[in-house]
């Protein structure tokens, strides 16, 4: 390929079906240890490890460590960005069982998408931003408005701060099955993070979120959306 950059490399390394399955799991907000990736990849621990060594190498993903435990994250918002890409244009995944088709739905009305709010849930706040004026689109990018950044402040998110980080600071992400735009980037997070903080949401299993009842009474008081309806 010459002078351009080798991107057969990276497509190699997504391509295989164990270290995808670990990829998907990594989208989660937490790092997760070798033994819960070969868990959700349903292989053994020495075949994570020698995959996750491949991952590491190529900068997909990287190790925290804290005492004796390891724990693995994706490297970057970029690579989450390029999954939930190819996840958009991916078919639609098989559903075998009532409980693969009780998770899918789950994840449809809310999930992590890496550090922010995705589903219909994700895009139903986004949109609502969107509509009461707090956020306009930019091409790629969402702006905030003045009558944004005062709401957002009663939140308690200082977004002069958030736009001072070197990552996208409201960036559009393409919802996979809404196929709609959410809100993500540095603004994204620290939306989701306070929504946690509040009590309005909880983490569940498999990167899917849960809104607790103080959660959709908030929704509908700050943004008007009704939860029930989604």
């Amino acid at each position: 390929m010459g002078s351009k950059p080798d991107f057969s490399y990276i497509a190699k390394l997504m391509a295989d079906t164990s270290r995808a399955a670990m990829l998907d799991a990594l989208l989660g907000l937490d790092g997760l240890p070798a033994t819960e990736l070969a868990r959700k990849a349903n292989i053994t621990l020495q075949t994570a490890s020698s995959h996750l060594t491949k991952l590491v190498e190529g900068n997909l993903v990287r190790v925290e460590k804290h005492g004796r435990h390891r724990y693995f994250r994706l490297a970057s918002t970029d690579v989450a960005r390029a999954i939930e890409t190819l996840i958009v244009i991916a078919p639609p995944a098989r559903i075998n069982s009532l409980k693969s088709s009780s998770r899918a739905e789950k994840i449809k009305i809310a999930r992590t998408c890496f550090d922010h709010l995705a589903g219909k849930l994700g895009v139903s706040i986004t949109e609502a931003f969107l509509e009461k004026e707090y956020l306009i689109e930019d091409q790629d990018d969402f702006l905030v408005t003045d009558k944004g950044k005062e709401f957002f402040y009663c939140l308690e998110i200082d977004t002069d701060i958030l736009q001072k980080n070197r990552r996208h600071f409201a960036r559009k992400c393409l919802d996979w099955s809404e196929r709609r735009y959410h809100l993500a980037g540095s603004l994204g997070k620290a939306v989701l993070v306070r929504l946690f903080d509040l009590g309005w949401f909880e983490k569940l299993p498999d990167r899917a979120v849960k809104i607790t009842e103080r959660g959709k009474a908030g929704l509908y008081e700050t943004l008007g959306i009704t939860v029930d309806h989604l």
